[in-house]
């Protein structure tokens, strides 16, 4: 059992890192009592914590490649300890939001491409597809269990205890790293591309950005923007800035290339067919995984009335198994080549879909929800178990660490548009439902109903119908014209989540369309003894 002994190191840190996130949007409710501010303040740190890390996540690899990974592992996680400690005992909310946002997401920027390279590293061959296995598995655990244990904390203790905890973890994990065997010295050639990184930081915030903000901003027509560019919403511009900085670094990039000088990122590596489909895949992966954590958590809390601890009850079946799903990756590798075990995840993946719109109802339905959770987690788990190791043996151990930037910059990506997209159709549907149910009900009168149509066009939120029925109750809409809004809002809600259960099984259906150029060999078996590299072999 030694040889897993690295891995327990590098899967606590991997589910240290995804786990203060989902910690964190549970506790929206508490941190704005706390800190006397608004929601959207909030909103604002977590959307931070997101744009650091993506910003500088291509960047954290190639520190990695000029120190040593194991080095910046351990770098990284003692200014992530840092960054927990701080937010653990954070007076205002500025110190919150340079503790978490800003420390821990460099800190996390800084581990994940080190960590992603050195399970490759570490581990070859089967053993390697069990290490990646384990990795994404605990990622996605983290993102499950996140609610559950934010949830309990928050509601009967405080949400300091979960960043003190973490500072506790960090170290711990820094006390066993001889458990990590030493890495190869970096060559001492390697320079850090400093305008490379610049281009690259501004770019992808820049889309992030515009793409987290999207709900608040509008796509196209304003709804709360900061400011309007031409009469329109800016999401759009951001975009669009992001990408010709994008555009700027890869022309940058290929300069560098051409003059001979190290590149931030080697644009040839995207050339490598199974890399791109990986980092495709994970891309979607991640933005169904949000997508649908940000509606079923709206389905469980406003449609059914549960708080955050008994949310995060209903979604252990997904933590679990997807933990078991992306433990059997090595095994499932005897039968079937890892384009197979994708495909079938994204086939359970698009069955769960349809079974959660079976399933969203009024009136929950407990033991269906329960399956639709556990088949939602072995589709996820069957994809974990393969999609890391993927990333990693399509290049060799001298790029393992750029293609651990761009796989978690892939992620990073992923997880955001998810949310915003995911969002956006939800909150579309549900304003479109709710106001052709109340145009088509005759108990409403033309007046109330050009009242609504104008609220509904300023912007509608997904918010408990109570709320709604306080409100109304308070206005001079007659109750029984108040009741059946309530109603037709309730309503509204259902179609709402359901067309984005909707949007969630198309992307996933699209996405057995990039599985192509996965592997569609077996690892060699005896790759593990001889050290070999644990890529795939390719049919004759």
């Amino acid at each position: 059992m030694n040889r897993w002994k690295p891995l327990a190191v590098l899967g606590a840190a991997q589910f240290l890192m995804v786990l203060d996130a989902s910690v964190m949007n549970v506790s929206i409710s508490q941190l704005v009592e706390d800190f006397d501010t608004e929601v959207t303040a909030i909103q604002a740190v977590i959307t931070l914590y997101t744009l650091v890390m993506a910003a500088f996540m291509l960047t954290g690899g190639k520190i990695g490649d000029m120190y040593g990974r194991r080095r910046t592992f351990v770098v990284g996680l003692a200014v992530y300890g840092v960054g927990s400690g701080l937010t653990a005992v954070a007076p205002t909310l500025w110190v919150l939001a340079l503790g978490w946002s800003v420390i821990e997401g460099l800190g996390a920027a800084l581990v994940l491409p080190a960590l992603a390279a050195l399970v490759g590293g570490v581990y070859q061959g089967r053993d390697r597809v069990v290490a990646y296995g384990v990795i994404g598995g605990l990622a996605g655990a983290g993102i499950a269990v996140g609610p559950l244990l934010g949830g309990y904390v928050t509601t009967y203790l405080t949400w300091r205890l979960v960043f003190a905890g973490e500072v506790v973890l960090v170290v711990a994990i820094l006390l066993l790293m001889r458990w990590i065997p030493p890495q190869a010295e970096p060559d001492g050639g390697t320079r850090l591309d400093v305008m490379g990184a610049v281009l690259s930081a501004a770019g992808l915030a820049a889309v992030v950005l515009a793409v987290l903000q999207s709900g608040t901003w509008g796509w196209v027509k304003p709804r709360n923007p900061p400011f309007t560019v031409l009469g329109f919403a800016p999401t759009l511009f951001a975009i669009a800035l992001g990408g010709a900085l994008l555009y700027a670094f890869c022309a940058h990039e290929r300069r560098q290339e051409a003059h001979g000088r190290t590149p931030l990122v080697r644009l040839g590596l995207f050339g490598i067919p199974a890399l791109r489909s990986g980092l495709i895949t994970l891309f979607n992966q991640n933005a169904i995984l949000l997508g649908l954590f940000f509606v079923i958590p709206l389905y469980l809390q406003v449609v059914q009335g549960l708080d955050a601890f008994q949310t995060g009850l209903r979604l252990v079946p997904v933590s679990v198994m997807m933990l078991v799903a992306s433990l059997s990756g090595g095994l499932l590798l005897r039968i079937a080549s890892p384009r197979t075990v994708v495909r079938a995840g994204l086939l359970v993946l698009l069955a769960a879909t349809v079974w959660l719109l079976v399933t969203i109802k009024p009136h929950l339905n407990g033991v269906s929800f329960a399956f639709a959770m556990a088949a939602l987690g072995l589709g996820l788990g069957l994809l974990a178990s393969q999609l890391g190791n993927i990333v990693q043996s399509s290049v060799g151990e001298a790029d393992r660490s750029e293609a651990g930037g761009l796989q978690f910059t892939a992620q990073n990506l992923g997880s955001s548009l998810g949310t915003a997209l995911i969002g956006a159709i939800l909150i579309g549907a549900l304003a479109s439902a709710f106001s052709s149910n109340i145009a088509a009900d005759p108990q409403i009168s033309e007046a109330v109903q050009q009242q609504a149509g104008i609220r509904i066009e300023a912007g509608i939120s997904f918010v408990p119908a109570d709320d709604l029925a306080k409100a109304l109750a308070d206005s001079p809409v007659p109750p029984q014209e108040a009741d059946a809004i309530v109603a037709h809002y309730q309503d509204a809600q259902i179609d709402g989540l359901k067309a984005a259960v909707f949007a969630a099984g198309g992307l996933t259906l699209a996405s057995c369309l990039f599985t192509r150029n996965l592997p569609s060999g077996r690892p060699e078996r005896g790759a593990a003894r001889r050290g070999g590299t644990g890529r795939v072999r390719r049919p004759a």
